[in-house]
């Protein structure tokens, strides 16, 4: 599955790239290491590894490993605890074949105008990470489920790539299980042919791996003094 992980990773770090310089925060990327160069928007890793074996020092010397600094180790095989981190969180990649379908799921549809991304921004918990930059952009859709006029459900794909990268997945009132079906189907109608990857942890994984997603690897998150979740 290293395959499907470094696809993963790849595509992650492209998608923390958009938003990075949606916020005007200037990046780099070497063969081994994306990262940005001064502190990204809340919830985002300042590196992330894109292949197996990167020295952590090759790391650390591309960010400001200050307190908050966090690093996407995308193998788990870094050890940053003597530099100061700890761990914040390990999950799983995940990816699925490409969906079958050819119409959104029954109330899904992609948020067109500013006005629906707030909307879907308050539902999501997301502050002002998204705006009219990445609403604007061709490669990124952000996807909404609607009961009754109100947002239940979203999530954002990303296509930097060969894969799509599905993120920032969400439910209020909707089932977990039903919001993957929801998203696996409606990705597959905008990006036909294409597979699907992303990650998920703990209790969010296994509504992932019902829909249809399997397991790709793990990685694992480190932080500086703590920090917020990551993207």
């Amino acid at each position: 599955m290293d395959g499907t992980a470094l696809a993963a990773a790849g595509d992650n770090a492209r998608w923390c790239d958009r938003v990075c310089r949606a916020h005007r925060v200037p990046t780099t990327r070497t063969r081994d290491v994306w990262a940005a160069l001064r502190r990204p928007p809340a919830r985002y890793p300042d590196a992330v590894t894109l292949r197996r074996g990167v020295p952590s020092a090759d790391v650390l010397a591309l960010v400001d490993d200050t307190p908050d600094c966090s690093v996407k180790d995308s193998f788990c095989d870094l050890d940053l605890t003597p530099s100061g981190f700890e761990v914040l969180f390990d999950a799983r990649w995940i990816s699925a074949q490409p969906p079958t379908t050819r119409a959104p799921a029954t109330g899904w549809s992609l948020v067109g105008t500013e006005q629906e991304l707030r909307a879907w921004a308050a539902a999501a918990g997301t502050g002002g990470t998204f705006g009219p930059e990445l609403l604007a952009d061709p490669a990124v859709g952000f996807l909404v489920a609607r009961r009754d006029g109100a947002v239940v459900a979203g999530a954002i794909a990303h296509r930097g790539g060969p894969v799509v990268g599905v993120s920032n997945v969400f439910s209020t009132t909707m089932e977990p299980d039903a919001a993957w079906a929801g998203i696996v189907a409606t990705v597959g109608a905008s990006h036909p042919g294409l597979a699907l990857v992303g990650y998920e942890r703990a209790a969010d994984l296994p509504p992932a791996l019902r829909a249809g997603f399997t397991e790709a690897g793990a990685l694992r998150v480190w932080v500086r003094s703590g920090g917020p979740a990551q993207a």
